[in-house]
């Protein structure tokens, strides 16, 4: 199930699905160490019965307060004559999850109804050794293991303090938790459990004729006891409703910080580009990693995640985020990879966001020889957006001190990892990670992290490398258009794919092979790179009402088996990909609408709340894979980022044919 919120602070995040359930909780890295066990229950005891939220008998709206991270969830129950108004936020200066709940009785009498929230933990992501406990001096739950602390309160009428509680065991003995005491509206008072436990509060509210009540609940997260037991107090003192406030109002100040008119750009499209500033926030750790996604649900199918930072989907963020500019996300993101790259100048497959090396599946052997298990593009992406980011922000102190890690290294790692006799870079896997041997977009963005580095020796004045790098990436030009330029078909081939001891031309038409120009490789109005966009339009586009650019053909990953005779599911970046595209090698005013059109695309496929996800069914257009993806929101920066840039190069040339305004896009686009 897609998440449809997140809320988070760079070390507590807390995701919420469809059904308004608690998710994925983690601490104290964004998507690192998930303490869910099952999904938290939030429920309703009215006219003698019990009424979980997640049932179908309540009509969820699940979104965000305009421009911030902080939900507007709307739960309506006709037939108990109830509807439930929720904010959801965490603190953006303290680990505390707060959810402010009010109530309205529909029916014209008064009423006394009860609020059930449950709490399964199952902390550093397994159950085993965990205690739940009532906690008398905080009059809350705490739960806790090891250095993991998680103190669960309420407070009704300004009065805080947990009243009514359960705490048992859970998934163990036969026992599914204490959730299953709310049932008749009373909880065993059971004040403390260990082994694998659950908990659940209730908090009373008195409701007048058509009236309405006011609870908090929430959450402090902490490494220590009496750590959790200050958040608790500091959120009393403050107030929760203060600091949903505060949050709130932070949220708004930030993505509206430039001040800068988007007048040029529909409402809708204003709202999914503020929405995906947002989302990309939500999944930047503190330390500088950035997740692709928090969504664990693709657990099921993989007994893994997406809760990584894989070196080239986090420059793209940063690179989109640094387009809108927000450059402390960038700087911080290019902090954290000049801590993690290797001291022989490439990144491995990913990494957690505390740093640590993650989990892969690229083998260090192959055929009993030794190999690098990489994926090269990652490392060139990297080297890429160090000189983007100068261009930028003209920082130089900055630039000098990652210039030895992200910048000297990498590239002569990139010049040494190539094949004497073909000029072009060596075998490594390729940007979906699922085959090894020589891509076009691989090499592409090899040719972009060396024209980096040339630029960027040239700032330091080390005209001896500037020349070699020139000269590499010129040698490296060629050998594409020698190696993988398909002559026949007018279009880039995906790559020469190892098979065996040998590498065969791979001919698949693969969405990826719009890097060609987007990392400046080559002229987007040049016939190599019209024509291979051109075979990606017609040959993955979806032809079914929901549309799309599937990644290349015949693929099969997440692929829906009853989607028919199309290429794969549609991917939400190999669409906007398309805009990029007709952004890059627009002339007029009107040539971009089409790139515009395409965001719409998207925006029609976002979930209520304007999240995205990473590709959708082709027949049904329901979210696949993990929701929200971190990179479909920075794509989608992205191309709203380089669709006003061209509006106003154009409009300040005058006009809106001007050759000199498309020479200087052209030449933005490419750098």
């Amino acid at each position: 199930m897609p998440r449809d919120l997140i809320v988070g602070n760079g070390s507590l995040t807390v995701a919420i699905d469809a059904a308004y359930r608690i998710a994925d909780f983690s601490f104290p890295h964004v998507g690192m160490e998930n303490h869910t066990g099952e999904r938290g229950r939030f429920g309703v005891w009215a006219d003698d019965a019990l009424s979980w939220v997640e049932d179908e008998a309540w009509q969820k709206t699940l979104g965000y307060l305009r421009d911030t991270n902080v939900s507007d969830v709307t739960c309506r129950n006709e037939a108990l004559g109830l509807r439930l108004r929720c904010y959801d936020a965490v603190d953006s200066d303290a680990n505390v999850y707060v959810r402010k709940i009010v109530v309205r009785n529909l029916r014209e009498e008064a009423r006394t109804i009860k609020l059930f929230l449950h709490q399964d933990f199952a902390i550093y992501g397994h159950s085993a050794g965990d205690t739940a406990m009532f906690e008398p001096e905080s009059r809350g739950i705490i739960h806790y293991k090891k250095s993991r602390y998680f103190l669960v309160g309420s407070s009704v009428d300004a009065q805080p303090g947990v009243t009514e509680y359960a705490c048992g065991r859970s998934g163990i003995g036969g026992t599914d938790g204490t959730w299953r005491e709310a049932a008749d509206g009373v909880l065993s008072m059971t004040p403390i459990a260990q082994g694998a436990v659950d908990s659940t509060i209730a908090i009373t509210l008195t409701l007048e004729p058509l009236g309405t009540a006011t609870a908090f609940y929430w959450i402090c997260a902490g490494r220590r006891y009496g750590e959790v037991q200050q958040l608790n107090r500091q959120l009393l003192d403050e107030t929760p409703s203060r600091v949903i406030a505060r949050t709130a109002s932070l949220y708004y100040t930030w993505v509206n910080k430039s001040g800068e008119d988007l007048s040029d750009l529909p409402e809708e499209i204003i709202d999914l580009y503020h929405r995906s500033l947002l989302a990309v926030h939500a999944h930047c750790d503190q330390d500088g990693g950035i997740i692709s996604a928090t969504d664990s649900d693709i657990e099921w199918l993989h007994n893994d995640h997406y809760s990584y930072v894989w070196p080239r989907d986090a420059a793209f963020v940063a690179d989109a985020m640094d387009r809108a500019g927000f450059h402390g996300m960038t700087r911080r993101f290019l902090e954290f990879a000049n801590r993690t790259i290797s001291s022989s100048g490439y990144f491995l497959h990913k990494y957690h966001p505390d740093g640590t090396l993650a989990s892969s599946w690229n083998p260090w052997v192959r055929g009993g020889e030794k190999q690098l298990p990489i994926q090269e593009d990652e490392t060139a992406t990297v080297l890429w957006l160090v000189a983007r980011h100068y261009e930028r922000t003209r920082d130089l102190e900055f630039v000098r001190s990652v210039y030895k890690r992200l910048v000297l290294q990498p590239a002569e790692f990139m010049i040494a990892f190539r094949d004497p006799e073909t000029g072009l870079p060596l075998p490594s896997f390729d940007v979906w990670e699922e085959r090894q041997g020589v891509f076009t977009y691989t090499c592409s963005a090899v040719c972009a992290a060396i024209a980096a580095a040339a630029e960027l020796a040239n700032l330091f004045n080390d005209q001896e490398r500037r020349t070699r790098y020139e000269a590499v990436l010129s040698e490296i030009r060629d050998a594409m258009v020698k190696h993988l330029w398909l002559e026949d078909e007018g279009r880039f081939a995906r790559g020469l794919v190892l098979d065996g001891d040998r590498l065969v031309l791979d001919r698949t038409v693969d969405a990826s092979t719009f890097a060609t120009f987007y990392f400046g490789v080559f002229s987007p109005t040049s016939s190599m790179v019209e024509g291979t966009m051109k075979s990606i339009r017609e040959t993955l586009w979806v032809q079914t009402e929901i549309g799309g650019v599937a990644r290349y053909e015949n693929d099969a990953y997440q692929f829906a088996a009853d989607a028919g005779d199309v290429p794969g599911n549609p991917w939400l970046i190999c669409t906007l990909w398309l805009a990029e595209h007709a952004i890059a090698r627009a002339s007029s005013v009107a040539e971009l609408q089409s790139a515009l059109d395409l965001v719409r695309w998207v925006r029609a496929k976002a979930r209520p709340s304007l999240v995205l996800p990473e590709q959708i069914h082709p027949l049904t257009g329901a979210p696949l894979s993990v929701s929200p993806f971190t990179w479909s929101h920075a794509q989608v920066i992205s191309v709203v980022r380089g669709y006003l840039d061209a509006l106003r190069r154009f409009r300040l040339a005058g006009s809106e044919n001007s050759t000199h305004a498309l020479s200087e896009n052209r030449a933005a686009e490419s750098r």
